[in-house]
């Protein structure tokens, strides 16, 4: 992957650790903190897309102190680059219909940081906070996602950071409200069809539209960069997640989908560059 061809960010932060972990006072949190019970619930790990994805309180961020992010300066430019092109991609696809894309902040932290969505550590995982409409990433987890979970290149760590992107764009044409709506009135936010893996899907999908669109644009992939996202979905899918951790499957705690269905959404959106394909929420997740 070229990503020196991506358009920079200046919406990427880097924390100073000064705020540490702090806990309650998370808004709007009804979601998160559904979907953080029921993922802490499985077994003692994380799911490294999941979490505070909707946003919530995180209680296990004792566990870790906050501390200035340590940020390599090629992997600071790696995410502008990424986060700038997502910027231009939803930016042209809202304007063509009329709308105002708003740029999410991004910001690099270390061990924890606190947010609007209350105070999350380093075992989250990379995640988007709707209170504050930032994406939260410890640049370890890249690591992490090649050695844990066997996803190595450039364009595996692209898609982390679009999905995430993806859950902003849900955010701003309202499928957050849209959700807590139906959570609300009794519709199931766990399991293999419930409302979260639905959503989570959905960005997903969001992250294929982004690449589809860069792609046409920059021309920056090359061979086997997007087998090496589709093999970052399959890792991350609850299905493998669980197999992995606990030696068996149990549908009824999913909250992103299993491997297949998170390949099959990121195609869905990459093979056609239209959100309008994206409805995950009709028919079969």
């Amino acid at each position: 992957m070229d990503w020196q061809k991506g358009e920079s960010s200046n919406n990427v932060e880097v924390d100073s650790g000064g705020g540490g972990p702090r806990f309650g006072g998370g808004r709007g949190m009804s979601l998160g903190g559904i979907l953080i019970m029921a993922i802490l619930g499985w077994i003692f790990f994380k799911n490294p897309l999941a979490l505070l994805d909707q946003g919530g309180t995180q209680s296990d961020a004792s566990t870790q102190t906050a501390v200035p992010a340590q940020v390599d300066p090629q992997q600071k430019e790696f995410v502008s680059k990424i986060l700038g092109s997502t910027e231009k991609t939803w930016g042209d696809i809202f304007a063509a219909n009329g709308k105002t894309y708003v740029d999410p902040k991004l910001e690099l932290f270390s061990g924890g940081v606190s947010t609007a969505c209350g105070a999350a550590s380093t075992a989250v995982g990379p995640f988007y906070c709707p209170g504050d409409q930032k994406v939260y990433l410890d640049l370890a987890f890249f690591q992490e996602l090649q050695d844990r979970f066997h996803a190595s290149g450039d364009f595996a760590r692209a898609y982390v950071i679009a999905h995430e992107v993806g859950h902003h764009v849900q955010k701003l044409i309202g499928v957050f409200d849209q959700v807590d709506a139906a959570r609300r009135q009794g519709a199931p936010m766990d399991g293999a069809d419930g409302l979260s893996v639905r959503q989570e899907l959905q960005a997903d999908c969001f992250a294929g539209v982004w690449a589809n669109r860069t792609q046409q644009r920059l021309q920056w992939l090359q061979p086997g960069d997007v087998e090496s996202a589709l093999n970052a979905a399959s890792q991350i899918g609850d299905d493998t997640l669980q197999q992995q951790a606990q030696g068996r499957v149990v549908p009824d705690s999913f909250t992103h989908g299993t491997s297949a269905q998170r390949v099959k959404w990121f195609k869905a959106g990459f093979n056609s560059g239209d959100m309008g394909q994206c409805n995950t929420f009709a028919g079969e997740p």
